[in-house]
């Protein structure tokens, strides 16, 4: 392809790395990304680097200049649905990664079409309601899938705070679960980062048969 690395040769390579049993396991994988924003993009893309079997992403939004400041964009994706921005860069990471991609807006009537054939979703949204909405709904729907959320990860504050907390049964949740938008003048690239870090490792833990206590 173009003289890139074969993907046997690709896959051998992070064999490498994470050893054949993990890159294995990692491979079976099904992921839904839900909301590429600052976090979803940023978890996409860490999940895309060690090779998870299948991305799902899923966002109805398109990317303009307001995104630039923290979300996995560029100037020349201004305008383009998020999905198709954000697979052609997976696609440009690693050309062999299985990108499903739904340009929809999630609601209480889609959640159980949407997810069926999932294993683990990472709710990655701005909007508090549409997070609880999910939330609510995935649990309602799939009590014995597991779901990684967020709250809390506004401004400039310490990375210290950010953690990720084991809710209930399969339900996990990453942020310092305090700082909002209105407390902290907005989101910045860098905790924004950190808490989909601690999204994206939460995933491969449970991809991996790690859970938080």
């Amino acid at each position: 392809m173009n003289g890139y690395p074969t993907k046997a040769e690709v896959y051998e390579e992070l064999c490498r790395r994470h050893t054949r049993e993990i890159q294995e396991r990692l491979g079976k994988a099904k992921v839904a990304v839900v909301g590429l924003g600052g976090l979803g993009s940023t978890i996409a893309i860490a999940l895309a680097r060690v090779w998870v079997g299948r991305l799902h992403i899923i966002d109805f939004d398109c990317v303009d200049l307001s995104n630039l400041n923290r979300q996995q964009y560029r100037m020349m994706d201004i305008g383009r649905y998020k999905t198709e921005a954000l697979r052609e860069q997976i696609l440009s990471i690693n050309p062999y990664l299985d990108v499903l991609i739904d340009t929809i807006k999630v609601n209480e009537r889609n959640v159980e079409k949407l997810f069926f054939d999932d294993d683990i979703i990472c709710e990655a949204f701005d909007n508090p309601e549409a997070k609880a909405m999910l939330v609510n709904s995935f649990l309602e729907h799939y009590p014995n899938k597991k779901i990684v959320a967020a709250s809390g990860m506004a401004g400039y504050g310490s990375s210290n705070t950010i953690h990720t907390r084991k809710v209930a049964k399969n339900f996990y949740l990453c942020g310092d679960e305090k700082t909002g938008m209105e407390q902290a003048n907005g989101l910045m690239a860098p905790r924004v980062g950190i808490c989909a870090a601690h999204e994206a490792n939460m995933i491969v833990r449970l991809i991996l048969g790690e859970v938080e206590v």
